[in-house]
């Protein structure tokens, strides 16, 4: 694996050429409570370019710089804090095992930034995200014009290092594209014990609790984001994650939760019937979503338009929409006005990857960019009916259905990544009614 974060530090370089110097910082720790943090994750971009899993560090990138066109600033060894915390790479680990040229303790960055920054003709460092940082890069990028009187070159641009880094890991490579194969085969494993444990009466927590036992029981590292299980009228409200109801005999339940492997996430959303079989209009519903969802799929082709995914998925709704009774009207002057909105309020698509709403442009130029092989992005249609909502017909109120897949662009057409995961009406029903295979039922 090292030489896979090296060819991605010598891309970025090759970007910005000798003269420039890129300054990329891992995450921080954050204090939950008390004396409590939060379970740490690594930056997704300083992870992409080292592979290192520490916090409270730094990667210097110098393109041409003898000796030091890789630079790591990281906690030293420490016998004590590590006795509590756990081992550290050290200065020389970051040199051995994460292949920098060179490496300083994190304590001494601010007085080694100068040094490196010294002669360069432009700055990459993403502002804004970090007060203290900002202000460290900033004064270091200033120095020559500060004091003059030191006589020393400096910069004279800033530029983000996003600008180039995102696109890089929007173009998936083969071995993340395996890796995000295998999380979304966790994942659907996941999602099929979430459904046979499903049974009215079963809280939403135990259903996460055996969606989550599977994905770490497989191999996962963590969710790729907070788990959404959500019963009965919950599955209206769209980043639902209280997640402490009891499913109530007839509830449908969507759950949307993605395993994350090896820092890279799937993101699948299912819905299923706890009492096994879908209503009249559940099934009616979910039909709509469905046809949506596969139409918009096949629109993941190289050379189409990223908004042509979103365009079709919102016409079928819409048709669908008018023909449940929901709106009453031309289909293309309801797109047209935006009606659909009160029953589908969200895009079809996002970027996947390292991060759950990956980076990536979807507009260059002014214009919708084009779906390229190697990319991968969600496909998730909707509809959400308010428990409240009077105009829409009775049977269909409080239903909230969401179906998403993660599809990689081909040049031979789309691979649903998680096609693994059932979907059909009659593979989720003959999955609910099957027995739990690794946890029990607990309330029920």
């Amino acid at each position: 694996m090292p030489h896979i974060f090296a060819r991605r530090r010598q891309q970025l370089m090759d970007a910005y050429g000798p003269g420039s110097i890129l300054i990329v910082p891992a995450a921080r720790e954050q204090q939950r409570n008390a004396d409590v943090d939060y379970a740490f994750r690594q930056d997704s971009d300083f992870y992409y370019l080292t592979g290192f899993e520490e916090p409270d560090a730094i990667l210097v990138l110098c393109p041409g710089r003898q000796g030091e066109q890789v630079v790591l600033f990281v906690r030293p060894r420490d016998r004590d804090a590590e006795t509590w915390n756990g081992r550290r790479a050290g200065v020389e680990g970051a040199v051995d095992r994460y292949r920098a040229e060179k490496a300083f303790p994190i304590s001494e960055f601010e007085t080694e930034l100068p040094r490196l920054v010294e002669g360069t003709r432009q700055v990459c460092f993403t502002l804004g995200r970090h007060a203290p940082l900002d202000k460290i890069v900033l004064a270091a990028a200033q120095r020559h014009r500060t004091q003059p009187r030191l006589g020393i070159d400096g910069p004279d641009y800033f530029a983000d290092p996003l600008a180039v880094l995102s696109e890089m890991r929007l173009h998936k490579q083969p071995q993340e594209i395996e890796t995000l194969r295998r999380a979304a085969s966790i994942t659907a494993q996941g999602h099929h014990e979430a459904m046979r444990i499903g049974a009215p009466g079963v809280g939403e927590w135990e259903m996460q609790a055996a969606l989550e036992f599977v994905f770490q029981a497989s191999g996962s590292q963590r969710v790729g984001y907070g788990s959404i299980v959500a019963a009965g009228e919950n599955a209206t409200i769209l980043h639902y994650t209280t997640n402490r109801q009891r499913a109530a005999d007839g509830d449908l339940v969507l759950i949307d939760a993605g395993a994350e492997l090896d820092f890279l996430t799937a993101d699948v959303t299912r819905v299923f019937p706890v009492s096994g079989r879908f209503s009249p209009a559940q099934r009616a519903v979910y039909e709509v979503v469905l046809e949506a969802e596969l139409r918009a799929i096949d629109a993941c082709r190289v050379g189409r338009a990223a908004q042509d995914v979103h365009d079709v998925a919102v016409r079928t709704l819409t048709e669908g929409m008018v023909s449940l009774g929901l709106l009453d009207g031309n289909v293309t002057d309801l797109i047209a006005s935006e009606a659909y909105r009160r029953y589908y309020m969200h895009r079809t698509s996002h970027w996947l990857g390292m991060d759950v709403h990956d980076v990536g442009r979807y507009r260059q130029g002014g214009e919708w960019r084009s779906l390229a092989a190697g990319m991968v992005l969600t496909v998730e249609p909707g509809i959400y009916i308010a428990k409240d909502d009077t105009s829409a017909p009775i049977a269909l109120r409080g239903i909230g259905i969401r179906i998403e897949d993660d599809v990689l662009v081909t040049d031979d057409g789309p691979d649903v990544l998680t096609g693994e995961c059932v979907k059909e009406i009659e593979d989720i029903e003959a999955m609910v009614a099957s027995a739990p295979r690794h946890v029990s039922r607990i309330s029920a």
